[in-house]
């Protein structure tokens, strides 16, 4: 019995030993940090540890214990939260969705402002927990009632459960601001990566409810708009980048989208879609948008692959403007609200924005725009967490702050 026990014992350390090096070996190995995000320490520590919680999600995944996602959010949401004595915190559920509530606990003598938060995670990770600090930040500095959204996540729920789940809270909330203390003319939604993206599908689908007050601006956080094309520079630039690869993103798409992996290749090339799809969206999608200085880190044209019938057949959703909302028709685009975007430089998805911009700008619709050169996908939620914190997470958060305050 004694045999067995350190038999296990030692399986059980030569298994752990194996993960970490596996971990830290791909970060070297299949990643790069460029010298311009400033702490490139911090960021491979960073790097490595998420390797190590999906690599070890992954043995789970295989063993059939659960899924890859699962038990990283479980780890992640291990992680303590913090009081603010300034800001009152409410665990609520709008139907079946859970939502946390922020009110300062100053008095005002008017309704304050209301901010809609979904976070990011690609739909596979995040939570409530993991964007606490960040929600509590908004509520305190720009002295507004938080509502943050936290939504089913895949792989148990595919798409548009996400953004479903959103848009239900939304409308309770909205139908209910006088009950929070919130003036129907300053409601923000607010998101990162995933949830930047269900922000701006908020605000088209919205567009056509004249029983809900008017959403007022939407602030976007290296948002995620489209899933036509992957070729643009920044997927070229960045993407072997922590903490977004290209790698990691198809993953979550697979996740979430319910994707074969085995198309990665022909979606990488274009050969999903047709010549009549990529012809009706390169005027808003073309890397032409893109401007020139931020071509400047390594980029080649590249002309779309022969149609993959099978793969077009099975990435369709790609279309769907709870997808892809930055494909939206003009009459659309053109009404939305003002926006607040930031983006980063160093993360796959920063032409997104870029081109969010210009076809916004495009239309008339007001745009405050702040790039951070630092930047990465994900640095958010290194704010606050000590010796992993970025400066770059509170100047994002800070902008933030100025651009609702402003409104």
């Amino acid at each position: 019995m004694v045999g067995l026990t350190l038999f296990f014992l030692a399986a059980v350390c030569v298994l752990s030993s194996g993960v970490w090096l596996w971990a830290i070996c791909t970060h070297f190995f299949t990643e790069s940090v460029p010298a311009g995000i400033g702490h490139p320490v911090k960021m491979r520590v960073l790097s490595c540890l998420l390797q190590l919680l999906v690599t070890w999600g992954l043995v789970f995944e295989k063993l059939r214990i659960c899924p890859m996602p699962q038990f990283v959010r479980f780890v992640h949401d291990l992680q303590p939260l913090k009081n603010d004595p300034d800001v009152l915190v409410t665990d609520l559920r709008f139907g079946t969705v859970p939502v946390k509530l922020y009110q300062p606990k100053a008095s005002s003598c008017s309704p304050r402002p209301g901010v809609i938060f979904y976070h990011g995670g690609g739909a596979i990770m995040g939570s409530l927990k993991t964007h606490h600090r960040v929600c509590l930040y908004l509520s305190k500095k720009s002295e507004a009632v938080v509502l943050a959204v936290g939504y089913r996540k895949s792989p148990k729920y595919k798409f548009p459960v996400m953004v479903r789940d959103c848009m239900a809270a939304t409308v309770q909330f909205l139908k209910s601001l006088d009950v929070y203390g919130v003036d129907p003319e300053q409601v923000v939604v607010c998101g990162d990566s995933a949830g930047g993206g269900v922000a701006m599908v908020v605000c088209q689908t919205f567009l056509n409810r004249p029983d809900l007050p008017r959403i007022r601006a939407q602030v976007l956080i290296y948002p995620a708009l489209q899933a036509l094309d992957f070729q643009s520079p920044s997927f070229q630039q960045n993407e072997k980048i922590p903490l977004l690869t290209w790698k990691f993103a198809f993953r979550c798409m697979c996740y979430y989208l319910d994707i074969c992996p085995s198309w990665q290749s022909a979606i990488k090339k274009g050969a999903h879609l047709p010549a009549h799809i990529w012809a009706k969206y390169d005027k808003w999608l073309s890397s032409d948008n893109v401007p020139e200085r931020f071509k400047k880190r390594g980029y080649r044209p590249m002309t779309w692959g022969p149609l993959n019938e099978d793969a077009y057949r099975e990435t369709s959703v790609f279309l769907d403007l709870m997808c892809s909302p930055l494909i939206a028709e003009d009459d659309v685009v053109a009404r939305l609200p003002e926006a607040c975007i930031l983006s980063c430089e160093y993360d796959l998805l920063r032409d997104h924005s870029l081109l969010c911009k210009k076809r916004l700008e495009g239309l008339g619709v007001p745009v405050t725009w702040h790039h951070m050169d630092d930047g990465f996908h994900g640095v958010l939620n290194t704010f606050d967490l000590g010796f992993l914190h970025f400066p770059c997470s509170l100047r994002i958060l800070d902008f933030a702050v100025q651009f609702i305050k402003g409104l």
